[in-house]
């Protein structure tokens, strides 16, 4: 009996010694970002200015001199979270490579300080006046102070998923940094949690944003409001707006097809790998009464994702089925061919497996989920550059980009600091 208690005493005192420290790991973490969550700013007017040359390049964008289709490259990619963008973003990244365009990176992260709402001041090397082609990494979207970076002309476009999808992801992705779900019981923490949310949910907790509505909080909205809230009919308006294309996770190759059709891209531009899939054996697979439940707790989330849902449809009707059936069998056959010229082995593996700790991607606080590639040894020399972007993961091409990204290292480090120690005890 006293050694159950014993054994209890110290299972009870490791729980607080782990708390303790992702408590403190976490607050040094965001000491370092700004905390203005929940107010938008802006900052003093200050629009990018374009040489003449720029305005004419500008002008000459939709078509070339010679009547040709001429490609779009002023460009505003919102980043959403859990929606395959990091994909696309991996493609947009590609594509600046390609043209030498001028990005407006992040400093110190690899995110514009989120979630704080976006500010130019966020912006590496930010001078007033500063003209930019591409923004595209994770921020809380604030219109006014990402347009001022832009030319008049840049296309936005964005990402959504099935808001059920979203939510078991980012459950799973960011459980551990979220302090509300460290106090519900079980081992399957996300089924309890769905059995009654507002038991657990604490709207002002520390980081619970990314269990409720995130997609809506990503856009700059309040997370929190219901689906008949007049406020969500006012953002679907405003996103539908300001965003000519948004795109579904789920229908990735069709979307690729869509944006390259709005932006006048070849379709070598849109070659990818799939980055930041987890491996199977993490993955919920929700029952159709666990879907509805996360759909009803994130139902401002699904009314938006319904609403766009409806427009990608109507642009694939005017684009053509059969020729869109057409297109993505043609990106699904030079898809296959890259990774079979790339990958060795020809598909991801998981943590373990990945030989190059340069493509090794980002993992989430205390595991090790998130599958990468390994690049194949006898790859022609005309494939080589193309090859290695397509399989490096956010983080290592910021890099290259020229971002020192020392608060985010410093970040990883601390994390996985804490779960070797807490291993170890």
């Amino acid at each position: 009996m006293l050694h159950l208690k014993s054994s209890q005493l110290k299972s009870r005192t490791r729980r607080l010694i782990l708390g303790g420290m992702l408590v403190c790991v976490i607050t040094l973490y965001y000491c370092l970002s700004s905390t203005a969550v929940n107010v938008q700013t802006t900052s003093e007017a200050s629009p990018c200015l374009q040489t003449q040359s720029e305005l004419f390049n500008a002008s000459e964008r939709s078509w070339g001199q010679d009547g040709s289709c001429a490609p779009k490259t002023n460009l505003m990619f919102m980043k959403t979270h859990k929606t395959a963008s990091s994909t696309l973003l991996n493609i947009l990244f590609r594509f600046g490579d390609k043209h030498r365009l001028k990005f407006a990176l992040p400093d110190g992260r690899n995110d514009f300080f989120y979630p704080s709402f976006f500010q130019r001041s966020h912006v590496r090397d930010y001078q007033p006046g500063t003209c930019f082609n591409v923004v595209g990494n994770h921020m809380r979207f604030n219109r006014l102070e990402v347009e001022q970076l832009l030319p008049r002309d840049a296309v936005f476009f964005t990402i959504l998923r099935d808001p059920a999808e979203v939510f078991e992801s980012s459950f799973h992705y960011y459980h551990n940094v979220v302090p509300f779900t460290w106090f519900i019981p079980g081992e399957d923490k996300l089924s309890a949690f769905l059995e009654d949310p507002s038991h657990y949910y604490t709207p002002d907790g520390f980081n619970s944003f990314y269990l409720k509505n995130l997609l809506l909080f990503d856009f700059g909205y309040d997370n929190t409001l219901e689906p008949n809230d007049p406020r969500v009919t006012s953002a679907i308006l405003e996103v539908s707006k300001r965003f000519q294309l948004v795109l579904l996770a789920e229908h990735f190759e069709e979307s690729l097809i869509l944006l390259k059709d709005s932006l006048c891209w070849e379709m070598e531009d849109l070659l990818f790998l799939k980055l930041n899939v987890r491996k199977g054996s993490s993955v919920s697979r929700l029952s159709p009464g666990m879907r509805a439940r996360a759909l009803q707790w994130n139902s401002a989330d699904w009314r938006l994702y319904r609403h766009f849902n409806d427009s990608f449809w109507a642009k694939v009707e005017a684009y053509g089925r059969q020729r869109m059936a057409r297109d993505v069998e043609e990106l699904r056959r030079l898809n296959a061919e890259m990774r079979a010229i790339c990958v060795d082995g020809g598909a991801a593996v998981e943590p373990t497996g990945i030989k190059n700790t340069e493509l090794a991607p980002w993992q989430p606080m205390g595991e090790k989920s998130i599958m990468g590639y390994n690049l194949r040894k006898d790859i022609e020399a005309q494939h080589v550059e193309i090859c290695r972007k397509m399989l490096t993961p956010e983080i290592q091409y910021l890099t290259e980009l020229g971002v020192n990204l020392w608060v985010t290292r410093l970040w990883g480090w601390l994390k996985d600091s804490v779960f070797w120690l807490t291993s170890a005890m």
